[in-house]
């Protein structure tokens, strides 16, 4: 009988995976994604009905050489120069999308900050500490995660900073700190 992957094994991505060993509250949401969508992240708060900045987006950039993961609001997007001084950069500029795939292991609209090939540093934007629980994809375009922000960023080892530009805080207020 042949070998299953951990996907296999769990019934779910790594992410869930992960989430599921660490013993981590989770909640899947799934979505019938669609491919002409312009904004994956938008595309997943309008089909579960949740507030775009509870909706967060992983993206990768290249600090200094170093492959680094940004988790923030889809209502948003990302300062690379906050970023930069997140993790004692001085210079970054989004990842190559094909480097980014091959290093986390997740398609693009799909790459989780959970369950990465090889885990990469991590900065959350802090606008996530505003809410209870945040949605995060779940390693594949059209699934999410819901889980406590505390727990994202205790199980990728975050920095917590104001890495996201153009985003409202919960309370109304524009800003790049709430």
């Amino acid at each position: 009988m042949a070998k299953k992957s951990r996907k296999q094994q769990a019934g779910g991505t790594p992410a869930t995976v992960a989430l599921t060993a660490a013993g981590v509250a989770f909640t899947v949401h799934s979505y019938e994604h669609d491919p002409a969508s312009p904004s994956y992240g938008e595309e997943a708060a309008q089909a579960m009905g949740v507030a775009p900045e509870r909706v967060f987006k992983t993206l990768v950039a290249d600090v200094d050489g170093a492959l680094t993961v940004a988790v923030v609001p889809v209502a948003g997007s990302l300062d690379l120069k906050a970023l930069a001084s997140a993790v004692s950069g001085k210079r970054a500029a989004m990842a190559d999308p094909a480097a980014a795939e091959r290093t986390t292991g997740y398609v693009r609209g799909g790459i989780s900050p959970l369950g990465q090939r090889k885990k990469l540093r991590t900065v959350l934007d802090d606008s996530a500490g505003a809410h209870d629980t945040i949605c995060i994809s779940a390693g594949r375009r059209g699934l999410e995660v819901e889980l406590a922000p505390a727990d994202l960023a205790k199980l990728t080892d975050a920095v917590l900073a104001p890495i996201g530009r153009g985003r409202a805080c919960p309370d109304g207020r524009p800003g790049t700190s709430c």
